[in-house]
């Protein structure tokens, strides 16, 4: 029988996108205030390598990626995309505007071996966590050779700017391992 462990803290990770600026910064605020400062953020960055989205969030997205700097349970997945899922509800309520999605928030986790993503949508490589909640590994990281994609992973991840980051990522959860 295997020895049961408590799981190491991750990097909580945080995707969010829209065509508003507005929209950005509110979710920021709102995470934030939440989940404490970030330790890495990118700038807004043009995401348009799907246009998934244009039905629901109009065209001229914008996408920006958060790493919050207190180290979390990988366990609060379930909690922290649900708080998401209600982020994105109010702001549309509040939202004047043509948009029926005016702000998409994905969250996930970053382990020095993997990237982890939450979302409400069941597919054949997704595990279902609990309370409507489904995790994927959307990238993983082989030494040597970097992350890596699998064939279910979304074209913007599999780009060099988003390994870039979660490189950061995994290098900041690594040193914060070592300091304690």
């Amino acid at each position: 029988m295997g020895q049961l462990r408590q799981h190491s803290p991750v990097v909580l990770f945080l995707a969010a996108f829209s065509r508003h600026a507005a929209a950005l910064d509110w979710a920021r605020r709102r995470a934030t205030d939440r989940w404490g400062p970030l330790a890495l953020a990118t700038d807004p960055f043009d995401f348009d390598d799907t246009g998934y989205y244009d039905a629901t969030m109009g065209r001229g997205l914008k996408k920006t990626l958060w790493a919050f700097r207190e180290l979390t349970d990988p366990a609060s997945l379930v909690d922290i995309k649900r708080q998401t899922n209600d982020w994105e509800a109010e702001y549309a309520r509040t939202f004047v505007g043509d948009e029926a999605r005016p702000l998409n928030l994905d969250p996930g986790y970053v382990t020095e071996a993997k990237l982890v993503l939450a979302t409400t949508k069941d597919r054949d490589h997704r595990i279902y966590l609990s309370r409507g909640i489904y995790a994927e590994v959307t990238l993983y990281y082989r030494r040597g050779q970097g992350w890596q994609a699998r064939s279910w992973t979304y074209p913007d991840y599999r780009s060099p700017a988003y390994h870039d980051f979660l490189t950061r990522c995994r290098n900041y959860l690594r040193e914060r391992k070592h300091a304690d």
